[in-house]
């Protein structure tokens, strides 16, 4: 089963919900935004997997863990 990315629209529906509830209970709206990208950056299930192909991790010269 995949997770949820930063970006999709699953995690943008999450973070609009914590936003929504941290301004309901009085929070700003500064700071609500903070709190739902706190919230989910802590939680791993939400968090990004990385690169899923070799070009996404960038520059074949600048890869860690070069050899070629």
């Amino acid at each position: 089963m995949t997770m949820p990315e930063p970006g999709s629209k699953k995690y943008d529906t999450r973070r609009a919900r914590l936003r929504k509830d941290a301004e309901q209970s009085g929070i700003s709206d500064q700071e609500a935004g903070q709190a739902a990208n706190e919230t989910l950056r802590d939680d791993p299930r939400w968090q990004s997997r990385g690169p899923r192909t070799e070009r996404g991790r960038g520059p074949k010269g600048e890869r860690t863990g070069n050899t070629d």
